[in-house]
């Protein structure tokens, strides 16, 4: 399906419906990812919201930053609700008692969405619901104390997965949560990055004009967990990208396409070295352990590419 990317004149046209104000902090990824989703719909929108940093920061009391129907829901049911709500509106047009085209849209952290909420958004794409589930993957619970999750990178300094003398960080290696929904054979899944946003708006654009259920999970820097400054989310974003750590790529009716090819494929250090949480790597006697994290970003990078080459159509 072709879809026209956006110019930045056209965006900064654009009403913006979800607003400045919110208790997000400084430089967080989250509330760039939900701009651009924002940004890339020219549909209503029905957002639901999993328990995490952008739902506790965002609709405070009466204050709320979002300006369209938002519901807030516990970390594991972020999806059930939605299909709820989903469902209900294919019963209103059934009934002729709505005749509008909106969309459904659910945002989720990573422990929201790769751990806690597994099992409802497994169902949701698995019933066929019409509906856009989107991932803010900032790879820990930051919201509750920077515990690891699935989600975590292998080696990560958390709280729950400390550097000490047992261990270095977390002992294993991160959930690939973006092949696991794209094995349900949903219509549309896909990884994106804020700092690539022609290719992120026009991947939100794309699934929001797909019908059936389509999952999308999009890195979202943290500084806080991942202890960076302030003003590098777009730039880890691009580091995520360029090492190959965090490829752009979609899966569309079975078929993988890389959507970003770095013109050099950068050593996975750039990516961790600006992070806190990784400065362990980089001390004398501990290069196993960054050798170990680039054998892993390799080989998956590999697989994918392979994956992509085996489902190319054929040209006639």
């Amino acid at each position: 399906m072709a879809t026209t990317t956006l110019t930045l004149k056209e965006l900064s046209k654009k009403e913006d419906r979800f607003t400045h104000g919110h208790r997000m902090c400084s430089g967080c990824g989250a509330p760039i990812v939900v701009k651009q989703l924002m940004l890339a719909s020219d549909f209503p929108l029905v957002v639901a919201n999993a328990t995490g940093c952008l739902e506790v920061s965002t609709c405070i009391s009466e204050y709320t930053a979002w300006k369209v129907p938002w519901i807030h829901n516990a970390f594991e049911n972020a999806a059930a609700t939605l299909s709820g709500v989903e469902s209900m509106y294919r019963s209103l047009r059934k009934q002729g008692k709505i005749d509008k085209e909106i969309k459904f849209v659910a945002f989720g952290g990573d422990g929201g969405t790769y751990d806690i909420g597994l099992q409802s958004l497994s169902g949701a794409m698995e019933r066929g619901h019409d509906l856009l589930y989107i991932c803010y993957d900032n790879g820990a619970y930051m919201n509750t104390g920077i515990q690891r999750s699935s989600a975590t990178p292998i080696g990560a300094d958390t709280t729950t997965s400390p550097v000490g003398s047992v261990i270095k960080g977390k002992t294993q290696p991160r959930k690939n949560l973006t092949r696991i929904m794209a094995a349900h054979g949903i219509p549309y899944a896909a990884q994106a990055s804020p700092a690539h946003w022609r290719d992120a708006i026009s991947k939100f654009k794309k699934a929001l004009e797909i019908k059936g259920p389509k999952f999308i999970n999009v890195i979202a820097p943290c500084n806080r967990g991942w202890r960076s400054s302030t003003d590098d989310a777009i730039l880890l974003s691009r580091a995520a990208v360029d090492t190959c750590y965090w490829p752009l790529y979609e899966v569309e009716d079975g078929v993988t396409r890389i959507t970003y090819v770095p013109k050099e494929k950068k050593p996975v250090e750039e990516f961790l070295k600006p992070q806190g949480r990784f400065k362990h790597m980089f001390a004398p006697g501990n290069e196993h352990l960054l050798a170990q994290f680039q054998a892993e970003v390799d080989r998956e990078w590999d697989r994918l590419n392979r994956e992509a080459r085996e489902q190319t159509p054929e040209k006639a």
